[in-house]
């Protein structure tokens, strides 16, 4: 799709997010960006995608640093078609895969960083999908994991069972989801990889590339399952564990999983805008405006398969308030 036919797309875009007071920011989220396309991985996007995806991004919007973006709507000073992207958990093609890009197109980007899971570390969903992806075709049988036999002809069967698996172990208590998931990836044939997640030293060059690093708790917990004294810990844990790293501070917060009122609740709000975050992120769809309270700010992943799909759910959302209602 080249810059003639986006013209209408970027001419919408700016009717719909002026400049000024009544700016609306968009705010992009991308988890992993692949080397190559994963049959088991088939919504996340793979290098040539996420290339094409950012430059219909930057077409239509003036992207611009979280914290910047952040600053600026407070004020009522931002461009028109502004827009941020971020990435969560801090898996290692962000660094390997997504930076290079980021930086070719002279894009900037925020990576919030599960800090529990650096250097070596597989986040409880990566194990059970790691896991599957080993298991040989046939009946699995786990009994004891009070799982009933399935069987498996194929990656689409091994994406099925992992999605239903993991969706199974999301909410529940952080340390039983990681017994149980710890249980799951001992039926692996052979070795789950170590290479997943980023390396301290990746978090280090995103921060050298110019790149923003925000907090993510340190062990992912789904916070409105966690008792007030953990959830404060892995707030404040995660944040101290990328200061002491970084050696700066860290002012922006991704809440685990992201949904208002099912994943966090008004307690944890108050808790992040106590840690001293300057602002944080859900992932609620939509548009964040002067009027947004800045530590629930939205998100939204457009995962269309074609850069005119793409352009048009950018302006979409464009069009949706917090609340996930078209405006």
């Amino acid at each position: 799709m080249n810059a003639i036919s986006l013209m209408p797309l970027r001419a919408l875009a700016g009717r719909f997010s002026p400049a000024g007071s009544k700016a609306r920011l968009s705010i992009l989220i991308y988890h992993r960006v692949l080397a190559r396309p994963d049959a088991l991985l088939s919504a996340e996007p793979d290098a040539h995608a996420f290339r094409w995806q950012l430059q219909v991004l930057a077409s239509l919007f003036n992207v611009l640093p979280l914290s910047e973006a952040v600053e600026r709507l407070a004020k009522g000073t931002l461009p028109a078609r502004a827009a941020c992207i971020t990435f969560d958990d801090g898996y290692a093609d962000n660094a390997t895969v997504a930076l290079p890009i980021l930086q070719e197109l002279g894009l900037p980007a925020t990576f919030f960083i599960a800090t529990g899971y650096l250097d070596g570390g597989l986040m409880f969903n990566d194990q059970i999908l790691e896991t599957l992806r080993r298991v040989p075709e046939g009946t699995i049988e786990w009994p004891e994991l009070g799982f009933e036999p399935r069987l498996i002809r194929g990656d689409q069967d091994r994406k099925q069972i992992a999605t239903e698996l993991i969706q199974g172990l999301k909410h529940l208590e952080p340390d039983e989801r990681q017994t149980r998931a710890q249980a799951i990836a001992e039926r692996s044939p052979t070795p789950l990889p170590t290479d997943v997640m980023m390396t301290r030293e990746q978090v280090k060059e995103l921060a050298a590339a110019g790149m923003t690093i925000g907090a993510h708790t340190h062990r992912h917990p789904i916070l409105a399952r966690t008792p007030d004294a953990q959830a404060r810990a892995e707030i404040a844990g995660g944040r101290e564990a990328l200061e002491q790293l970084l050696g700066e501070p860290v002012r922006l917060f991704a809440y685990p999983n992201g949904k208002p009122g099912q994943d966090y609740d008004h307690r944890h709000v108050v808790m992040v805008r106590e840690a001293g975050f300057a602002a944080a992120v859900s992932t609620a769809w939509g548009v964040s405006t002067s009027s947004s309270d800045p530590h629930q700010l939205a998100r939204f992943t457009p995962w269309d398969q074609t850069p005119g799909r793409f352009g048009l759910r950018l302006l979409r959302n464009l069009m949706t308030h917090e609340s996930g209602h078209e405006v």
